[in-house]
């Protein structure tokens, strides 16, 4: 388990996104912001910076060029709110410096940076990566708490996904962001995930848990 905000920052950098130029501060209620900071993402995270952030709430919104993602991005978002999570698209000045996406455990939404929404099929795949996290956070027991659990058995991801998530990732980090990064190539995996986050059977019926989750669960009274 960990205690953590699942960010899609290093997940950028596997794009080699560049650092765009200064923009004016961002306002907020403890003074001005530099952009691009991660006091500015941690305003937006928390609500409290809103200037330009929209929710998404249809495959229209991200605009014509995702028509052909339509079925899986509507139902990711529908099963995303069925769960009480919510998705905003954010402009660049909200997000650490080649962050394309990230999720919060603790305000159960995730941002998309808007800077690349002219890359439907590189944002679609930030869509599935943050909403992984978002399955992962249901697989901790519930969404009202601020814990998050792997998902999937060893083995599952791939070896180059392994491979790939150890060279980018701290290693703590590196269970839950090897599933993400694996999840993103698929057109299933995360709507399914999302789809059993909002339905009434507990997660851990739907997927089976690793020995650590299932023992984390039972200490926790969400397993018997």
């Amino acid at each position: 388990m960990k205690l953590a905000i699942a960010s899609g920052f290093l997940l950028g950098m596997l794009h080699g996104a560049t650092v765009p130029v200064a923009a004016d501060p961002i306002q907020s209620s403890e003074g001005p912001l530099r952009p691009r900071s991660h006091a500015a993402m941690g305003c937006m995270m928390l609500r409290e910076c809103v200037d330009g952030v929209r929710e998404v709430k249809d495959w229209g919104d991200f605009g014509p060029g995702y028509l052909q993602f339509k079925d899986e991005l509507n139902d990711i978002l529908q099963y995303a709110n069925a769960s009480g999570i919510r998705v905003f698209l954010a402009p660049d000045k909200y997000f650490y410096m080649m962050t394309r996406g990230l999720y919060s455990v603790q305000g159960n939404n995730f941002f998309l940076n808007e800077r690349y929404l002219d890359n439907p099929t590189m944002m679609v795949k930030v869509v599935r990566h943050e909403g992984w996290h978002a399955v992962q956070d249901c697989m901790a027991g519930t969404l009202d708490n601020t814990f998050t659990a792997v998902v999937w058995q060893d083995g599952f991801v791939p070896d180059w996904i392994q491979r790939g998530a150890e060279k980018t990732y701290p290693p703590s980090a590196v269970p839950y962001e090897a599933e993400a990064m694996y999840a993103a190539f698929s057109d299933t995996y995360t709507r399914e995930g999302l789809q059993a986050c909002a339905s009434d059977t507990p997660m851990w019926e739907v997927y089976k848990p690793t020995p650590l989750t299932a023992k984390w669960l039972k200490e926790q009274k969400f397993m018997f």
